[in-house]
């Protein structure tokens, strides 16, 4: 009797036409007959390519495979895919399109030489749902957090118009420039923070171990201290004496901004603070209007209409006092004042990125003068990192020289007043 597969727990295995076991994943499966009778079994077989190959009868319903992972392979917390995991992924399937290959074998490929194991859950999913007759963008929707709304709007214009190969090609650009920016975020930062911990380290040291044997010999020599050096002692002194005191103020102030930021106000707050602190605050503007601005050409550019690629654009910013004001913005496209006016109407877009999408509507070339605009401010941007950069650098340097300098100041006069006092 031959028996048909069925949808499982962990999936499926089958022997090869020939009757032998293949070797390699381990695969688990039940079975229909047509009849309805139902059984269940256990088998190796290389791939899930070569499973699906291997089935004993392939007109039998409710076919799936996929792999069952032995104790070893279980995971406590699946792996998060990363926006570069994203980004491969869009370019590997623009290219397998643009190749010809059906987008349901084009899926399965890409599932299959994922090294990422939520990756790979992820394109079972995507296939089993184009299996059904879904469109690649609705399988898209059940992962909101991999693929952005943008992400996925700017996917299903592409499905309507035939343009899958050339979206996600573009797509995978856009994830490029947005990873390189946040890169050269982190390296700016890195160097600054690297100073801070170090001088950080420092004092730590020299207030846990150094002080303690330094005040000891003070002591000994019932010698009158300089004030510096009776200033560090005091702090020294306090902290040490209170230190779970201010270790529970600082969970306390935690814990109170934590809970603020969970509240819409407590972030409106945030976001309004951050675009307000000096060169700072310009950087941090500069960064999404050049998001906002790439979005919303991707997506006009892809034949979504611009109400509704607005909408994405502005929730992609994450910075509430930026999507407060886009929303007026909206009511005001829709009343007919257009975009560029209510933009420059809300003070947080520069006049030069207003003027630049105004020429936009008034030729018709909307999605290229925003993405001119993103460009133009990606170079401000970098401008802007570098300018914080060299600011910062040296801000720390002398923040944390001035502290360390004053507990050398500190030890160096002390020592000093000691040995005139013991010469007199």
């Amino acid at each position: 009797m031959s028996w048909g597969p069925e949808v499982s727990e962990y999936g499926y295995r089958a022997a090869r036409p020939d009757g032998q076991r293949a070797t390699g994943l381990e695969q688990a499966y039940t079975a229909v007959h047509p009849d309805g009778l139902r059984a269940a079994d256990m088998e190796q077989t290389q791939n899930l390519w070569v499973a699906e190959r291997a089935l004993p009868e392939p007109q039998s319903r409710d076919s799936k495979v996929s792999e069952k992972k032995s104790f070893w392979q279980l995971e406590l917390s699946p792996p998060r895919v990363k926006r570069e995991e994203v980004m491969h992924l869009s370019r590997q399937l623009g290219a397998f399109v643009r190749a010809g290959l059906p987008i349901i074998d084009a899926v399965r490929a890409i599932g299959e030489e994922a090294t990422n194991s939520s990756v790979r859950r992820m394109m079972t999913e995507v296939e089993e749902g184009l299996r059904t007759g879904e469109r690649l963008s609705d399988c898209f929707d059940r992962h909101p957090k991999i693929f952005p709304d943008f992400y996925r709007g700017i996917l299903r214009s592409a499905e309507l118009t035939g343009q899958l190969d050339t979206v996600l090609d573009q797509l995978a650009k856009y994830l490029e420039r947005d990873l390189e920016a946040r890169r050269k975020i982190k390296a700016a930062s890195i160097y600054p923070s690297m100073i801070a911990l170090m001088s950080l380290v420092t004092v730590v040291v020299l207030a846990a171990f150094v002080l303690p044997r330094f005040k000891v010999f003070f002591a000994g020599l019932n010698a009158e201290l300089p004030l510096p050096t009776r200033i560090l002692l005091g702090v020294t002194d306090f902290f040490t004496q209170w230190w779970w005191a201010v270790l529970a103020g600082v969970a306390v102030v935690a814990a109170s901004i934590f809970l603020a930021l969970r509240t819409e106000g407590g972030r409106y707050a945030r976001d309004r603070l951050v675009l307000r602190i000096p060169v700072i605050g310009a950087a941090v503007q500069f960064a999404l209007v050049e998001r906002f601005c790439r979005i919303l050409s991707s997506m006009a550019g892809a034949g979504v209409a611009l109400p509704e690629a607005l909408r994405v654009a502005t929730e992609s910013l994450r910075n509430l006092v930026f999507v407060r004001s886009l929303a007026h913005v909206g009511e005001a496209m829709l009343e007919g004042q257009g975009l560029a006016q209510p933009l420059s109407s809300t003070g947080l877009f520069p006049p030069t990125a207003a003027r630049m999408i105004r020429v936009g509507e008034e030729t018709g070339t909307l999605d290229t003068q925003l993405e001119v605009t993103a460009r133009y401010y990606e170079g401000e941007l970098d401008y802007k990192l570098k300018k914080v950069t060299a600011l910062f650098e040296p801000a720390v340097i002398v923040v944390m020289g001035l502290v360390v300098g004053f507990v050398a100041v500190a030890l160096v006069s002390a020592m000093y007043g000691i040995f005139n006092q013991v010469d007199v």
